[in-house]
């Protein structure tokens, strides 16, 4: 029997935003299955590197300091420990998780950004940037909401429609408003650099063809995005943290995070080679054609790893290889409201694991049930978020979700758990326990806990049973379900 070649696969997870805790919903979303897969294949043999690192030069992040009155920095080396604890604490089996404030990510981001620009696919040009007179700001892309244009979401935001997906523009939106202080900004206009997507429509939508192994909700979603068009998107921004611009006379711009944030997965396979002594072992990783790279995102960055992403690799052409798979999940919601760390509503992972070992959560995460390492089902991959729902009277933990065949909701995962209700939810949101981490300091944060998933009476067990739910009792003949 001839030998086994083991396969090369390069993992690349989603980037947090250093501006608050992680919560179940990031490890719903992608570090669950993107840990699993590693897992995986360093089982078979494979040579695996994952990667991923704290996004730090995110808007949020400033809003955060702001709020604080601490700088950005502070801000981010308190929530980069936050997910370095996080993920030790999981068993997240990253080979590198870093972030985008180093020196080495501002240089590979400097070359990526000079090379397009001297091929003539980054130029500039004025645009129009939201400003803010009552909070006296440029205020960034994502700080501005109002109605989307395609879909008439009302809470759709600068940069994107989290309804329709659609990437967007601030002067786009019907009836903007300022998402800090609700005041009507005006526009003013400024130079910043674009990049030239619009050369890349047509070779994208070719090769995006071809991914025919992708899975429906990313293919098809791509497929739209491109068949409607490309058009040039801007990589800077009026800012005073982030990667400085490479050009002279731009002291007072920065490379807009969505541009420079995508480049990290390479910069940080740069970093890891240089780190264990050999530094040009990053390029097997990445332009080794037989390579396969697996990016683990949430469905909100679909368009940032299946498009945009691929349209700088190739623009840089330098023999990277394009992504081989994009798995996306959907979102999380949390009784029918999507989980936000902008928006403070998410059951947040450092309060979970204070009170409960960490294989539960990862059993109830739907992006797969398992048994630490090993995968069971597929994540909530379909057109439609995952909800879940703390409130549920009683609950029994059996093998139900933990063998269940196909991706289900964090309702039913919870209720085969054997936790105990202790009050009724509480129907204010900022007194539910969840929102113990908030936008700002003097709020929900300060209050005493209150009723909620906190206050249950006891841990979950972990004592499985060898009977799945649904088998006939042997003594009465009926079916035993959930408790």
């Amino acid at each position: 029997m001839p030998e086994r070649i083991p396969e090369r696969i390069f993992i690349a997870v989603a980037w947090p935003y250093a501006n608050g805790p992680l919560h179940l919903g990031h490890i719903a979303g992608c570090y669950l299955s993107a840990d699993i897969f590693a897992r995986y294949h360093r089982m078979k043999g494979n040579d695996v590197l994952m990667v991923s690192g704290s996004d730090t030069h995110g808007t949020p992040i400033t809003i955060r300091a702001d709020q604080e009155g601490i700088t950005p920095q502070e801000v981010v080396e308190r929530y980069h420990a936050m997910f370095l604890e996080a993920w030790q604490k999981l068993g997240i089996t990253f080979d590198l998780f870093t972030t985008t404030n180093t020196a080495n990510h501002e240089k590979v981001v400097h070359d990526v950004f000079k090379t397009l620009h001297d091929k003539g696919y980054i130029y500039t040009a004025d645009m129009l940037l939201a400003y803010c007179a009552q909070c006296v700001r440029y205020l960034p892309d994502r700080y501005v909401e109002g109605t989307c244009p395609y879909c008439q979401n009302p809470r759709a935001r600068g940069d994107q429609c989290d309804s329709c997906g659609r990437t967007l523009d601030p002067q786009e939106l019907v009836e903007p408003r300022c998402a800090i202080c609700g005041a009507t900004p005006e526009f003013r206009e400024s130079e910043h650099f674009f990049l030239k997507l619009s050369a890349f429509e047509k070779p994208l939508l070719e090769w995006v063809e071809k991914q025919t192994h992708w899975r429906p909700n990313v293919l098809n979603f791509t497929r739209r995005f491109l068949q409607d068009g490309l058009k040039d998107r801007s990589i800077s921004r009026d800012l005073t943290w982030g990667v400085p611009l490479p050009m002279d006379g731009y002291d007072s711009k920065r490379i807009y995070v969505w541009f420079e944030a995508v480049i990290g997965y390479l910069s940080a396979a740069v970093e890891w080679a240089e780190m264990n002594g050999k530094p040009d072992a990053w390029e097997d990783f990445w332009k080794d054609p037989a390579t396969k790279s697996y990016y683990f995102i949430g469905k909100d960055n679909i368009p940032f790893h299946s498009i945009i992403w691929p349209a700088i690799i190739l623009a840089y052409d330098k023999g990277l290889n394009l992504p081989y798979d994009v798995p996306a999940n959907e979102f999380l919601s949390l009784e029918n409201q999507k989980f936000s760390t902008s928006q403070n509503w998410a059951v947040w992972l450092p309060d979970y694991l204070e009170r409960y070992d960490p294989d539960p959560c990862a059993t109830c995460c739907p992006s797969t049930c398992r048994s630490r390492g090993t995968p069971i089902s597929p994540g909530p991959s379909s057109s439609a978020a995952t909800t879940m729902n703390w409130w549920r009277p009683t609950a029994t933990w059996s093998t139900g979700c933990f063998h269940s065949p196909t991706g289900t909701s964090m309702a039913k995962c919870l209720e085969s758990l054997r936790w105990t209700r202790l009050t009724r939810a509480c129907s204010a949101p900022h007194a539910r326990p969840w929102t113990r981490w908030t936008t700002a300091s003097t709020t929900a944060g300060s209050r005493p806990p209150s009723p909620g998933p906190s206050a249950w009476r006891r841990r979950p067990t972990v004592t499985w049973t060898p009977r799945p739910r649904g088998r006939p009792s042997r003594k009465t003949g009926t079916r035993r379900g959930p408790a």
